[in-house]
């Protein structure tokens, strides 16, 4: 994979321009400022996963949409070794990018790691969001109730709601989020 900031760089760039908006216009839709989004798109800042969703929920595109690189392969086969990813709160949270969306399959997929003892709360996006544990305990908060989550149970919700991922146990969980957006 191309170097992440590279790749947020150019999409972001292609993005705004393709819509005819300025910085201005992007910082006004967003939330983020003009001086942020102008770094992020000179590739001199790695943005934050939170800060990558306000951008996508104030353009109205999927969260990928910043990930994607051009001429995939009809196959794909992924080691998570070889992906860098996106770091959030202090580096407790990371997200990998498995499978960009896609706009003719409406579904993007990620690997996310959440360190013992954290929780990440989630900006509220578009479409409906698929969680399938792989190893440890995750408690999902969603708008207040609560969904403990073993190895193999997985949950889907709106992921338009408030919800929040916790871990409070002492080891790592790893789960993988598949979001699927509407028509």
């Amino acid at each position: 994979m191309e170097f992440i900031q590279e790749v947020i760089a150019h999409n972001l760039a292609q993005l705004r321009k393709k819509r005819g908006l300025s910085l201005d216009n992007v910082a006004e839709l967003t939330g983020v400022s003009k001086a942020m989004l102008a770094q992020i798109e000179n590739g001199k800042s790695n943005p934050t996963v939170t800060t990558l969703w306000k951008i996508a929920n104030g353009l109205h595109v999927s969260f990928s949409a910043f990930l994607k690189e051009t001429d995939k392969p009809q196959i794909e086969k992924i080691n998570i070794n070889q992906l860098n990813p996106l770091i959030d709160d202090d580096g407790n949270y990371l997200v990998y990018s498995m499978f960009p969306f896609n706009p003719e399959k409406k579904f993007e997929v990620f690997t996310v790691d959440l360190k013992p003892g954290f929780n990440h709360i989630s900006e509220k996006h578009l479409g409906e969001e698929y969680v399938l544990i792989q190893r440890g305990v995750l408690t999902l908060d969603v708008q207040g109730e609560k969904f403990e989550l073993t190895p193999d149970e997985t949950i889907k919700f709106n992921a338009n709601t408030e919800h929040i991922y916790v871990n409070s146990t002492d080891e790592l969980v790893r789960f993988y989020i598949i979001i699927s957006y509407p028509d």
